[in-house]
């Protein structure tokens, strides 16, 4: 479970993270016809961010735990 906990942190983090910095996210919905939804990315991809972090954090911590 450990690994699979860690796979979902890395993984969660890396795409919140493309999608947070750099404006793969508005293209995206620009080309979708979505514009205006991109008002609202920051309530979404930040506290995506932070919870995938805390997966990340939490399934290292256990990780290091076991050894």
């Amino acid at each position: 479970m450990s690994d699979r906990l860690l796979a979902t942190g890395i993984i969660g983090t890396i795409v919140a993270a493309v999608c947070c910095f750099t404006p793969v996210l508005v293209i995206l919905l620009g080309a979708l016809g979505m514009s205006a939804a991109v008002g609202y990315l920051d309530l979404v991809l930040l506290p995506a961010l932070v919870i995938f972090l805390i997966i990340l954090g939490y399934a290292l911590w256990r990780k290091m735990k076991v050894r």
